[in-house]
């Protein structure tokens, strides 16, 4: 089946959109070329540049009047990605999400919170219509309004709650500030996803919350959520619906294609999609690919991390997940943090800014200062300053955290 559809999409792509056609000449290959998926290695990379470049319908496959809905990615650093859907795709990612909250263990007749943002990002319209499919009634609260929504998990008692996870901790501080206790709410199941998150930030949500945390991933430029999903049985990692998207891992600096197990960039092609077929997209993201377990489908570790979020400071690579490790075992200080960027001289400096809980002494927020930095330089071997600032002091979220702020010239 992969092979088969490989292949049709790779001459749907080269005849129907002008960049592929171009970069396929250039690298000597064709859609007849792809007789195997390990030949897929032969083709060029996409990169989120050229979807920028081609801005904003020049990656399309179909004729605009089959184009059903277009979403595009915030565009923070540049001009936004756009992506387009037919009726059949949104049909595959309704499904696909349908499948993956299955996995997560919601099942027909669930009440699910949707506090993803709605609008262009993927986020909210991907899971609304993926748990409709499922059965499910859907609550569509978006993102915001922190303290209604707080209100309507109490009022309206949904089983499921779809959110970021930087975005759960933001509404477990307002569950604590209106003196209701998480734990006694009707959530039994978190399906948290658009951003990197640890185990250790599981552990925390689940123990406030007394849930379930699993992850969903996908990105906007491939489908949206519903790429690749983690199972409530085993929570080891995401298996990738591989009859919609081919994964492959590359070493992020030289391009190469990794055997499985080995942790590179995941580089995903689409296998289903109409309007937008992407081939070889580089996601920045870095994981690994394992065997199957809950599902036959093979796995992606969490990722940790992406090229991209990656600091290098005095030679050392370092990345915010190994700060938030840090920083949620350790005692007096909120899970909220920020990075800061600066230069001094020739040198960078990187200062860790983190809240402290509403409980802490000064004595309590200068320990944990010392304790973070201790940390950060016996476990990753790099000296950063700390900073316990008051709680509510840094920027809260309703998606995507910006977790680096970098202030270098």
């Amino acid at each position: 089946m992969q092979r088969e559809r490989l292949r049709a999409t790779l001459r749907h792509a080269y005849e129907n959109v002008d960049f592929y056609r171009r970069a396929f000449d250039a690298a000597g290959v064709g859609p007849d070329d792809c007789r195997s998926p390990a030949d897929l290695a032969r083709f060029p990379f996409t990169t989120k540049a050229d979807l920028r470049e081609n801005y904003p319908f020049g990656m399309f496959a179909v004729a605009p009047e089959r184009i059903r809905r277009v979403h595009a990615s915030s565009g923070t650093t540049g001009r936004p990605t756009v992506v387009g859907y037919t009726d059949r795709d949104l049909d595959t990612w309704a499904d696909v999400v349908a499948r993956s909250l299955r996995a997560a263990g919601v099942r027909p007749g669930h009440k699910v919170h949707v506090a993803y943002g709605y609008g262009l990002f993927t986020g909210g319209l991907g899971a609304h219509y993926g748990a409709e499919r499922l059965g499910c009634t859907v609550i569509p609260a978006s993102g915001g309004m922190t303290a209604r929504q707080v209100r309507l998990i109490q009022d309206f008692r949904p089983e499921v709650v779809m959110v970021t996870p930087s975005y759960m901790l933001t509404l477990l501080d307002e569950f604590e500030r209106q003196g209701v206790d998480p734990r006694s709410t009707s959530l039994k199941v978190g399906v948290f996803g658009a951003e990197p998150w640890t185990e250790a930030m599981r552990k925390e949500i689940e123990e406030r919350f007394a849930i379930d945390a699993v992850d969903i991933y996908g990105l906007s430029e491939v489908m949206g959520p519903g790429v690749a999903q983690e199972c409530v049985e085993t929570k080891d990692g995401l298996h990738i619906w591989e009859d919609h998207f081919f994964p492959e891992i590359v070493d992020p600096f030289t391009g190469e294609v990794l055997p499985d197990g080995e942790e590179g960039e995941l580089v995903l092609t689409t296998l289903t999609k109409e309007a937008m077929p992407v081939i070889r997209y580089r996601t920045r993201d870095l994981t690994r690919l394992l065997p199957g377990t809950a599902r036959v489908f093979r796995r992606m570790e969490k990722v940790t991390g992406r090229s991209d979020d990656m600091i290098i400071l005095r030679g050392v690579n370092l990345f915010p997940t190994q700060i938030e490790e840090i920083v949620l075992r350790t005692p007096a200080v909120a899970p909220h943090f920020q990075l800061r960027l600066t230069r001094e001289g020739r040198l960078d400096r990187l200062t860790v800014r983190v809240e402290a809980r509403p409980d802490a002494s000064s004595g309590d927020r200068a320990e944990a200062a010392r304790a973070v930095g201790a940390a950060v330089k016996d476990g990753i071997g790099v000296t950063v300053g700390v900073e316990v600032v008051d709680p509510g002091t840094l920027e809260r979220s309703v998606g995507k955290i910006r977790r680096i702020v970098d202030l270098r010239t």
